[in-house]
């Protein structure tokens, strides 16, 4: 009978330690609650809203003007608080794709491979120059708690203040936010629209 005792008590502690231990959601790890019609909510109550910056070509300009934009940013920085400035490499990686193809045109002893191969590595040096202005430039901001109750004015006069300063800029929405959330954890590029959640297409065809 002691022995029985013994074996429930240690039961009865697996079963406790079982109910105290916390999973982690995925969204929990990433530190995102929810996306919202203009922000990306986190956990610890802070909203993040992000412009999309159209970029400029630098080639064309003069030392003056592009002076003038490092100028135009800095007091972007400057006139902010908790502002962060990201850059996305919006398209398809090839390196290890090319990386691949040479070892395979060293190691190959058929004319006709080699041939073909090389053939494979110019079209992705050609796709990787064709997009090599797909990048996504974007401004960061992020919102305490406590500014919270005037958000909407608050996000209004961020963009004005971007706007002063000569840089185009454009809110990011819902779904600009997790077109940049697929690119930023696993860049994709090619999925044209993100469903909220894993099978709601199917779920909208049965209602």
């Amino acid at each position: 009978m002691k022995r029985k005792k013994k074996t429930e008590k240690k039961d009865t502690v697996k079963k406790k330690t079982k109910k105290n231990k916390k999973v982690s959601s995925t969204r929990m790890l990433i530190n995102t609650k929810t996306i919202t019609d203009y922000s990306l909510k986190l956990f610890n109550g802070e909203e993040v809203v992000f412009f999309v910056v159209q970029p400029q070509n630098l080639s064309v300009m003069s030392k003056e003007n592009i002076g003038a934009k490092i100028f135009a940013l800095t007091n972007v920085v400057k006139g902010l608080n908790d502002i962060e400035i990201i850059c996305l490499n919006s398209r398809d990686n090839f390196e290890e794709n090319k990386y691949f193809l040479k070892k395979r045109i060293q190691e190959e002893t058929e004319e006709v491979v080699i041939k073909l191969l090389n053939e494979d590595l110019y079209h992705l040096d050609k796709i990787q120059t064709q997009t090599a202005t797909a990048r996504l430039f974007l401004i960061a901001v992020r919102i305490k708690p406590d500014d919270q109750l005037e958000v909407h004015s608050l996000i209004h006069r961020i963009e004005k203040l971007i706007r002063m300063q000569n840089i185009s800029v454009t809110r990011a929405d819902k779904e600009m936010i997790k077109r940049m959330l697929a690119v930023y954890f696993e860049q994709n590029v090619t999925t044209s629209q993100f469903e909220d959640y894993d099978g709601k297409r199917w779920y909208d065809g049965v209602q």
